[in-house]
């Protein structure tokens, strides 16, 4: 490989690593913003009884963290009254939260579009190789996110599903969406 080519995919793997990370934390605090205050609203009766039974109130950034790995159809886990443990996704519960399964796409294509004009692609193919690579900075942060929004319950733990939070989330969304803005971005340039 010559200078000039490592050059270009050592650009194109820091361009897109750039944008997945700039992705995934955007995506967080679009949802902080739009949803905190009714989470804080929702979280305000169940801290109550936390407290009254000595546990740990929910904090408010945790349970946006689940919004946001709900808003990439990854389920959260949480112990169940009867015993086991029981999976849900709160936007499909919630009135009006749709739209933020549309967010974490967007912000995605967004980010493959960036990293393929930064890399200079002018092929479909380039673009799509050079938006594909905002993995390499989402994927990092999700793998923690899964860990940092984690909250002792009792016995158990609410947080995001594992498995589900490092493929779905953290590989298959910025692979897939990302490419697909790298592929476009060399598309709109004509």
């Amino acid at each position: 490989m010559s200078v000039p080519e490592r050059s270009n995919r050592t650009s194109r793997i820091v361009g897109g690593a750039a944008g997945g990370a700039v992705a995934y934390v955007l995506g967080y605090l679009v949802v902080y913003v739009t949803q905190s205050t009714r989470i804080e609203e929702e979280l305000s009766g169940i801290n109550f009884f936390a407290d009254l039974f000595g546990g740990d109130p929910i904090a408010t950034w945790q349970a946006v963290g689940w919004l946001f790995y709900n808003a990439h159809f990854v389920d959260i886990d949480s112990p169940s009254l009867i015993g086991g443990a029981q999976s849900t996704n709160l936007i499909t519960q919630a009135d009006g939260g749709s739209l933020l399964f549309v967010l974490p796409p967007l912000l995605l294509f967004v980010a493959g579009v960036v990293a393929a004009r930064s890399a200079g692609a002018s092929k479909p193919a380039e673009g799509a190789q050079a938006g594909a690579f905002v993995l390499a900075g989402y994927l990092p942060l999700a793998v923690v996110g899964a860990f940092l929004f984690r909250y002792a319950a009792g016995a158990g733990t609410v947080a995001p599903d594992l498995v589900t939070a490092v493929l779905l989330a953290g590989a298959v969304y910025p692979a897939a969406f990302g490419a697909i803005g790298g592929a476009a971005s060399s598309l709109l340039s004509d």
